[in-house]
């Protein structure tokens, strides 16, 4: 079973939104085992709707649509749906009466015409009602097409997919299952790894693909199956990973599938009731962003200090300026130094701490542009450890992240 994702609206194609309902609306999809097979984002129009639903309609039997469905001018998706369809507006007075309760209840503002034509919906298209919102999701099934239209706001899109759409979907189809597993490396480059394991890759079953996602000093290696046996397809997933693992141990932090790697650090910290706190230089706080991310993320993340000026690190992180004098901002001897002040600080169990320059200037530092110094400091001693990122700012940054968390889940997994 094929589906297209059409996401309407002249925001996404300026680049004023990014367009996260695809991503979503891609692995949920997925998940059931429908395929998909192309995502096309499309202005306002009339035109573009029609002209990319009878493209669609040669490539895929489902066709799922989002936006265009408020109740200004600009939004006419329902309306050339219904041209599309040969269908009529028609009033809703489930939808109506749902409509005026949201006004009453959470709106301060009154319900005004426009707001109630919300109500008028397609006589033909199954309705599904959102609980959020004023905008019902829609379906329309002609001959072998059919087109699901969903809201195009993100939390009221999710939850009619999750509640309704999906559920729908899943008893009108009989779907093959589709499996995606996904391990996660660090510390060694795709084309490293693809070296290392190609004896393996080239004796996958056929059902079995293999791809490399390299993303910023790690990564992931997703094997993707389909088939009409989900027992047969799981026990060929799982024995595929059982001969991976052995090759990859050393670089190898866990599954995507499973749980993130700020994650893991969670459940090692709350396994091992540990706790962590971070000084950043060049990473500007971004370590702590991740971490504190992770919902329960207080039990174990005690603090951090960005540190990004020179000043900043020995007035507040209490680094020695003598020290900083004569090693450079950047060295091992102040990253070291900032680690164990900021354990000492917060009285945590484990301190990590970065200092780096990424460019495009050197700053205070002598140190060549992408050079990283990362730091980790518990009761037990220091280590730590020179990078080189390159020389773009961004990737200098998102490496050093990256690096940092993989060594925070690497002292932690020790025990």
């Amino acid at each position: 079973m094929k589906a297209e994702l059409i996401t309407v609206g002249d925001e996404l194609l300026i680049g004023q939104v990014v367009n996260t309902n695809a991503v979503f609306l891609s692995k949920a999809l997925n998940k059931i085992g429908i395929e998909i097979i192309q995502i096309t984002s499309i202005s306002d129009t009339k035109e573009a709707i029609i002209s990319t639903l009878e493209a669609s309609k040669k490539r895929a039997e489902i066709g799922l649509i989002t936006g265009g469905l408020g109740p200004t001018k600009d939004d006419i998706t329902k309306h050339t749906l219904c041209a599309y369809f040969n269908d009529t507006l028609v009033q809703n007075n489930e939808i109506l009466d749902h409509i005026e309760q949201l006004f009453a209840k959470y709106v301060n503002t009154p319900i005004i015409k426009e707001n109630r034509q919300q109500a008028l919906l397609p006589s033909k298209a199954r309705i599904f009602k959102n609980d959020y919102g004023t905008a019902s999701g829609m379906w329309f099934q002609q001959k072998e097409q059919l087109v699901i239209s969903l809201p195009g706001v993100p939390f009221e899109m999710k939850a009619l997919m999750n509640d309704k759409v999906l559920p729908a979907l899943q008893s009108h189809f009989e779907t093959p299952f589709i499996m995606h597993k996904t391990a996660i490396t660090f510390g060694l480059g795709e084309s490293a790894i693809a070296q290392r394991i190609a004896t393996w890759e080239n004796a996958l079953p056929p059902s079995l693909k293999l791809a490399y996602l390299p993303n910023l000093g790690k990564v992931r290696l997703r094997l993707s199956g389909k088939g009409a046996d989900n027992k047969q397809l799981h026990h060929e997933m799982q024995a595929a990973f059982d001969a991976l693992l052995p090759q990859i141990e050393d670089i190898f932090v866990g599954f995507e599938s499973e749980t993130s790697l700020e994650e893991q650090i969670l459940t090692l910290c709350t396994q091992q009731k540990k706790t962590l706190a971070i000084a950043e230089s060049c990473t500007g706080g971004r370590i702590a962003a991740r971490l504190t991310k992770i919902p329960g993320a207080s039990a174990y993340f005690k603090g951090g200090i960005v540190s990004y000026q020179t000043e900043a690190k020995t007035s507040v992180l209490g680094v020695s300026p003598k020290l900083i004098d004569q090693y450079s901002v950047v060295s091992q001897e102040v990253a070291e130094s900032m680690a164990l002040n900021a354990l000492n600080k917060f009285k945590s169990s484990v301190a990590v701490a970065t200092t780096g320059n990424a460019g495009p200037t050197k700053g205070d530092s002598i140190a060549e542009i992408g050079t990283v110094w990362i730091a980790i400091a518990t009761d037990e001693g220091l280590q730590s450890e020179q990078f080189v990122f390159g020389n773009h700012r961004e990737r200098v940054v998102e490496k050093a992240v990256n690096k940092a968390l993989e060594l925070v889940f690497k002292e932690f997994n020790k025990n």
